[in-house]
């Protein structure tokens, strides 16, 4: 199908109308990749929460990769801060060609030292630089390209920065921040290190029971159960040749070699030996951790199976490939709720989801799909469709071809859209005669976008919110004012912004979500909590 028949299916589907009286959802639906399955569950730095690859905004002759670990990090989790693990080798690997083998791998290595072992304080003052005498645990790390078999360090002893624990220990965080994105031989740029949680999602509603705070979830209504949360993300930005079969930038989104597909990975050493007050690990690197698709192990493979897709590689999807064509939540949605779902069957049946085929296992045809492309659950960006001048947070579902699953952007509302895709609202892309259910485009959680504005440039991911002006889970009532500080005033900047923000968004006097700058908005939600006892 050509972009414009892409286009007004996915237009037909986004203004389709129609309600419900009541609707809840399966419990392994949301999540994206945040503790998705029961071993990596209990190993955080190894547990892959996100992936994003898109063609950068900003630098259209670059692609952008970013990676997320440590799900649920709070910002004041001292004096032993989340951080990578030394231990673990954190890899994205990229399929120019379609053959669900990696052609091009980028390898993350990190190493933490402490300055002095004679304190319990990650800092013993102000950070003010990368080299501060004050900071007292660091991590840097090696990054590495290995294409056939040839690997080729780009950098060694690559900073991290420190975690942004509060106003005095790291008083200018975004300057910390921006020193730590560092240029690559050929024109990247890479950064590793604490930013916001760009996911976003009701957890809180969907595990209560499973419930959707204001039916049927396309019209707000939820709370972000990420939101003032951290992780630890690892971007990297390429010149587009740099990853194409060709070694050129491809123009042409028809072109054989336009379509990439990009997975992440995270392993661990065979051997990992505990003796008193230390561990150490040996042997081969064993994958623990997996991810493309968002979603892929929640809404996809059932729980017996998600260890096994952790460890498993694209090349041998087909032990999954039922999973995709007669998926258990569509069933759950007609079973439960009376949603008319497409008609779905094992692998090899004429009547198996082709369209859960396309978007998760062999890409959209003129879109995301390789020539002679190999079934394999990857994230598939075609690298020469431009960005959007104004990007729509449905991606393909809401006719807009540069966003997911062409790829993924941090904006994209891939929550919203997974379960509009299997509700069937896409599969008139494949089968014309077929009207999905009404209901069908408009599922979704309430939650529409980040608590925290992306930044315009690498590596666009939201600062990581701050130690000390975080709040524990509970520690502000709902009849208490959210606390405006001294510095706050119309045209000011910052974190204390952004936490002032995040606290009347929280009570919904701030209807939009906080961007760290005090305008008229915050001045009218502060009013309004004034008034309120």
């Amino acid at each position: 199908m050509n972009k414009s028949g892409l286009l007004k299916v996915a237009a037909a589907a986004a203004t389709t109308a129609g309600l419900v009286s009541s609707l809840v959802l399966p419990s392994h639906v949301l999540g994206s990749s945040h503790r998705e399955a029961p071993l990596i569950s209990a190993d955080p730095q190894a547990d892959l929460t996100d992936l994003y690859a898109f063609v950068s905004p900003d630098r259209p002759d670059t692609v952008t990769l970013i990676m997320s670990v440590n799900p649920f990090e709070s910002a004041y989790g001292g004096p032993n801060y989340h951080s990578f693990g030394d231990d673990v080798l954190y890899e994205f690997k990229v399929d120019n060609n379609g053959d669900a083998l990696p052609d091009v791998t980028y390898q993350y290595e990190f190493k933490t030292t402490v300055q002095n072992p004679n304190t319990f304080l990650y800092n013993v003052g102000p950070i003010n630089s990368l080299t501060d005498s004050n900071w007292n645990v660091r991590q840097t790390y090696t990054l590495r390209k290995v294409v056939g078999g040839t690997t080729t360090v780009l950098g060694t002893d690559l900073p991290v920065p420190p975690v942004n624990i509060g106003k005095k220990s790291t008083p200018n965080y975004p300057a910390l921040a921006s020193a730590a994105v560092r240029s690559l031989p050929g024109g990247g740029l890479s950064f590793a290190g604490q930013t916001d949680d760009a996911f976003f999602v009701d957890l809180g509603a969907i595990f209560d029971l499973l419930t959707i705070r204001k039916l049927p979830g396309n019209k707000g209504g939820g709370v972000d159960g990420l939101a003032g949360y951290n992780v630890h993300s690892i971007a990297l930005q390429l010149p587009i040749s740099e990853v194409t079969k060709t070694g050129t930038r491809i123009t042409d989104p028809k072109a054989d070699g336009a379509v990439v597909g990009v997975w992440a990975t995270a392993s661990r050493k065979a051997t990992r030996v505990l003796s008193a007050g230390s561990s150490s690990s040996s042997g081969e690197w064993i994958q623990v951790s997996r991810l493309g698709h968002p979603l892929v192990n929640e809404v996809v493979i059932p729980r017996g199976m998600k260890d096994k897709f952790n460890s498993s590689k694209p090349a041998d999807d087909a032990q999954f490939a039922n999973h995709v064509t007669d998926p258990e939540l569509a069933k759950l949605f007609n079973a439960l709720y009376g949603i008319k779902v497409p008609p779905q069957a094992p692998f090899g049946d004429p009547k198996g989801r082709d369209d859960l085929v396309a978007i998760f296992l062999t890409g959209l045809k003129d879109l995301t799909q390789p020539v002679g492309v190999k079934p394999s659950e990857q994230l598939r960006l075609n690298v020469a469709v431009a960005p959007a001048s104004k990007p729509n947070s449905l991606g393909v579902a809401g006719g807009d071809t540069a966003g997911f699953p062409n790829g993924r952007r941090l904006a994209d509302d891939v929550t919203d859209i997974a379960l509009k895709a299997v509700a069937g609202a896409l599969y008139p892309l494949f089968h014309p005669e077929f009207t999905p259910d009404p209901l069908a485009a408009q599922l979704g959680d309430g939650v529409d976008a980040n608590d925290k504005a992306f930044q315009a440039s690498f590596p666009y991911l939201a600062l990581a919110w701050q130690g000390s002006e975080a709040y524990p889970y509970g520690y502000k009532k709902a009849k208490e004012r959210c606390t405006v500080p001294a510095n706050a005033k119309r045209g000011a900047r910052g974190d204390h912004v952004v936490a002032l923000q995040a606290c009347l968004h929280a009570k919904g006097l701030l209807k939009v979500a906080p961007t760290g700058f005090h305008g008229a908005l915050t001045d009218e939600a502060i009013a309004k909590d004034a008034k309120e006892d």
